[in-house]
Order: structure tokens, then sequence, then C-alpha cells
């Protein structure tokens, strides 16, 4: 695991999250974790090849997931399928869970498992997500099994052998709900989608309108809005302000860069504006995200940690 990395989502160029595995040589993560409103991991719109699970274990937050939100309390698990575009969210103040994502390799032990078992999965554009409520039985198996994983969280065997168990359950469930039939239908607005907001992530510093944004999924700028609304929950160009804050509270982070050069290079017409769409995301003005950040950063190295 990169240290540099913990608690940030970190992207690749086509837009897809580089996951910070715990281990380079074995594609898997695991953490007991919590997430609370203005976290540098919430709201932040991503995908990966990877498979993600979450099950909570305090509280309660969301997931939404090709935009379509999910509420999940304690006890309950989500499911979130390679490739979806998804976001966790806090909805009422802190909440506590194990996440486990990992890359669907780990259990690809032969062709003939890969067709029966990951296949149906993994490439059924219908099975973006499955939700396990707490009072369901599958809920409780696949929760015990979370539960026992961070323990093992560098036992690439031991979780190999869990992986199994808990396929076995997405499998069982989604058998269940008779959703093993495959359909092309929703994924061509999902890589729409996609290449809209590999454009938007390429091209954050320069300016951007709604057209060039549709034009990049050539698409109409009515759809385009539609299918953000869809995937996110808000305008293309409320994604784009998101997008160019999370780049700025990068730059404070890791740089000593005055912000009127931070505005410059993140596509903001000036630093007041940016610092006002900073505030609604963060909480907080840029300076003080800056202070609380060196702060925090110098707390740990005076722990050693």
């Amino acid at each position: 695991m990169k240290r540099e990395w913990m608690g940030l989502i970190v992207k690749r160029e086509d837009g897809s999250e580089q996951v910070n595995y715990d281990d380079s040589s074995f594609p898997s993560y695991i953490y007991d974790g919590w997430i609370k409103p203005n976290v540098t991991w919430e709201r932040v719109p991503h995908f990966h090849e990877d498979i993600e699970i979450v099950t909570v274990k305090t509280g309660s937050m969301a997931y939404s997931v090709n935009g379509k939100m999910i509420e999940l309390n304690a006890g309950d698990t989500i499911f979130v399928n390679s490739n979806q575009i998804h976001y966790s969210i806090a909805t009422k103040g802190e909440a506590t869970y194990v996440i486990f994502i990992a890359h669907p390799d780990i259990i690809n032990s032969s062709i003939a498992v890969e067709m029966q078992a990951l296949v149906p999965i993994l490439s059924n554009p219908k099975l973006s997500f499955l939700r396990f409520r707490e009072l369901n039985e599958n809920a409780k198996m696949i929760n015990e099994i979370m539960m026992t994983l961070p323990d093992i969280r560098r036992d690439p065997f031991q979780i190999t052998k869990k992986f199994f168990e808990i396929w076995e359950i997405i499998l069982r469930q989604s058998t269940s709900y008779g959703m093993l039939e495959d359909t092309t239908e929703a994924d061509i607005h999902s890589r729409t989608f996609k290449s809209m907001m590999h454009y938007i992530q390429e091209n954050y510093q320069d300016i951007i309108t709604l057209t060039d944004i549709a034009v990049s999924g050539n698409i109409s700028s009515s759809l385009c809005n539609r299918l953000f609304h869809k995937f996110v929950g808000i305008s293309p160009i409320n994604y784009l302000i998101d997008f160019r804050v999370r780049k700025v509270a990068e730059y404070l982070r890791t740089t000593v860069l005055p912000l009127s050069e931070i505005a410059e290079m993140t596509g903001f017409n000036g630093t007041s504006y940016m610092s006002e769409m900073f505030k609604k995301t963060f909480g907080v003005p840029p300076r003080v995200y800056r202070k609380n950040w060196k702060e925090i950063q110098n707390e740990n190295q005076g722990d050693g940690t």
C-alpha cells in the first residue's frame, strides 16, 4: 500500500481508479474504515475492474451505483460489480464499515471456472450491484465473512479462500433474483458516460462547455445532462466543478503553490471563485484545509506512523 494514497481515490488516464492494494503483488484491498461528510473519499464517482464489497458495521451510509442510490444500514452489505460507476455517501453523520476491493483474477483459476462462475456476473450489464439486507440469510453469511477479512488482509491464501466463499453467495443471490440474463442495453449509456468522464479529467484545466462534454460522448446536450443526472446525480458542469475542486485539494496537500497558481492550474477563473467552490465541498477555505492537512501529517510523523 502507498501511504500517500491513503484516503484518496487515484485515477488513471481513462478515469478508472488505481486501487491502492495492500500488497503490490496481490490485487486486494481490505480496510476497516469509516465515513462522514466532506472526507476526501466521499462522493467521488469512479470505476475499476475490481469488484467492491462493503459491509456496514455501525450507522448508516449510501452508495450510488450507475446513478441508483442504495441506502445501507448496520448489517447491510453491497456488492458493486466490475467497471460500474459508483461512489459512497455519508448520510447521517459517521458510519463504520469493512470494505473489500479485489480483482476477479484472484479466483479465476481456470477457463471452466471463468465461464461457469465469473462471466455470468462480470459480463452482465443488468447486474451492476447486489444489496444484502440484514435480515436476509445470504446477508448474514457474507457479513460474517467480511468481518474476518481485516485480520487476514496480508494473507493471500486466506483471502482467496474467503473470496471463493463470497463469490458463491453472490452467485446464489443473483440466481434467486433471476439476474443472470444477458443484455447490452444498459451498457451503451455507461460507456458513453465513461467517455465524458474521461474527457473532463483530461481537459479540466481548460474552458469547457456543456456542448464540449456532450460532443466528447457523441450525444446531444440534453442527453448529456440526463446521463450525468442518472449516473452521478448532478449536472455535467457541476461534475466539472467538483472534479476541479478535488484537484485543488490534491495540490493543497502535495505542494506549496500559491492559491492563484492553483486556481489557474485547475481551470478556475480566479482565486475567489475557487475558494467559494472549495468551501462548498470541503466545508473550509483552501488555506484552512492546507493548514489542517499539514497538522495531520506532522502528527503522523511524530507518532512514527
